[in-house]
């Protein structure tokens, strides 16, 4: 299929509704967790599906299904209210989720065969216009649009507030509506609620050093600014492209060093290479790590926590240190700084650092942010059309994420000034050909933001 950075259209979109919950819900306040209502997720996060066509109107039985997952789910039907001090709650009202209908006169084909944010056109395909920060006391805290495609396919897109759950989180919850959209009687997996886990202690003692909520020095002097002009351009990194770097570690750390550590070190030099920071500035690679399966305060999270149990892993130097050193010494800064995540207590340390800094937004200057979906099952939701043909975050900022791609890779988007991503394609090709002569593909279009 062709390229799809030209695709233009505009969806025909039925007026907003708001689904309930099908059936009778508690009533009441339920806290949010310390590490849930932090600054920094005050924010709705888009993920979008693209389905084949199968039958059946998606919409009604999306909206059908959706109504029934709200029983089970049913803080998602409310409103969040924020109290003194910045502490969020969630107010079980029952009044539910937004809902769109939406019809566009494209195929799925003029998308293109290598979907991967920034997806064209989502602003016609998502409710929300995307923002990194906005309110969202008040108001519905899920907007979901269906789009019919002229195909028969169709794309759901779905935005979330990021205080009310991380990815696993939405997930689960989606999980929930295509079973229930398939006919199962209830979720198969109970939804926990189980806030209190991931709350500070009194008074609050963390047990680690938190980086992430320590202001960068001098973050005037940041090379990314808000107003740039930005472009993206998406990285495809193969089974050939990794070896090629893997090539490069010393035999102690080849075989041992994921494929995320691998590719995180390198696009972390070429990015901090390509944005020309001085060599003694700071510069920071922070990475999303999930709690789930890991002991807080000698209790690990239930089965069904739906929450936010994600903390962020920092590794810091200096640019000229990260530039001239070799590929190695950026993966020991990086497998340093996960194994410190990995501990037991951690998370409950991170919530007691977040309340102990007032819920301060954590550090984005000269920072290069990076959560790994390559595992995650965001890709595999089956609303009743079997699984999607693409599945994940609509857009990409200054963070990004690495995404599976076909025949084995890893898809990086990249957010970057013109003259800045012109300097980061020239370093991957460069980095590439140390270890064999190959350099990774890229779109060949950009698309400025």
């Amino acid at each position: 299929m062709a390229a799809s950075s030209s695709l233009a259209f505009t969806a025909r979109r039925g007026d907003p509704e708001l689904v309930a919950p099908a059936g009778p819900t508690p009533r009441g306040l339920r806290r949010l967790s310390d590490i849930d209502d932090q600054r920094s997720f005050r924010f709705y996060r888009s993920i979008i599906y693209f389905y084949r066509s199968g039958g059946g109107d998606p919409a009604r039985v999306i909206r059908g299904a959706l109504a029934a997952a709200l029983v089970h789910y049913y803080p998602i039907a409310g409103r969040i209210r924020e109290l003194p001090g910045g502490k969020l709650v969630v107010d079980c009202t029952g009044e539910g989720v937004s809902f769109v209908e939406a019809d566009a006169d494209v195929s799925l084909e003029e998308f293109g065969d290598s979907l991967c944010p920034p997806i064209p056109c989502a602003g016609e395909l998502l409710t929300l216009p995307e923002s990194n920060s906005t309110v969202v006391t008040d108001r519905p805290l899920l907007y979901v649009q269906v789009t019919r495609l002229r195909c028969g396919g169709f794309v759901f897109g779905t935005q979330i507030c990021h205080n009310l759950v991380d990815a696993a989180g939405i997930t689960q919850f989606w999980q929930a509506v295509g079973e229930l959209a398939q006919g199962a009687a209830a979720p198969s997996v109970r939804p926990v609620w189980a806030r209190e886990l991931l709350d500070a202690r009194h008074p609050p003692r963390p047990a680690y050093d938190h980086p992430e909520y320590e202001p960068a020095s001098d973050e005037a002097s940041d090379k990314l600014r808000p107003g740039d002009e930005l472009v993206h351009r998406r990285f495809l990194f193969g089974p050939d492209d990794v070896a090629a770097l893997r090539a490069q570690l010393p035999a102690r750390l080849g075989p041992r060093c994921s494929r995320f550590l691998l590719l995180s070190a390198f696009t972390w030099r070429c990015r901090t290479a390509a944005l020309g920071y001085a060599p003694g500035d700071e510069v920071r690679f922070m990475f999303v790590v999930n709690g789930r399966g890991r002991g807080h305060g000698g209790r690990p999270l239930p089965e069904g926590f739906y929450g936010n149990a994600l903390t962020f892993g920092v590794a810091r130097t200096t640019a000229g240190e990260l530039c001239s050193g070799p590929l190695s010494r950026a993966v020991e800064l990086i497998t340093a700084a996960r194994a410190r995540t990995m501990a037991d207590g951690y998370a409950q340390s991170a919530a007691d650092a977040v309340v102990l800094r007032g819920r301060r937004r954590f550090t984005t200057a000269r920072t290069y942010l990076v959560t790994d979906l390559t595992k995650s099952p965001l890709h595999e939701v089956d609303l009743g059309w079997g699984r999607p043909l693409f599945g994940g975050p609509a857009t990409t900022t200054l963070a990004t994420f690495h995404m599976p791609a076909r025949g084995g890779g890893i898809a990086v988007p990249m957010c970057l000034p013109p003259r800045a991503m012109e300097r980061f394609a020239g370093a991957v090709r460069a980095g590439l050909a140390a270890g064999v002569p190959r350099a990774a593909e890229e779109d060949a279009a950009l698309s400025k933001m």
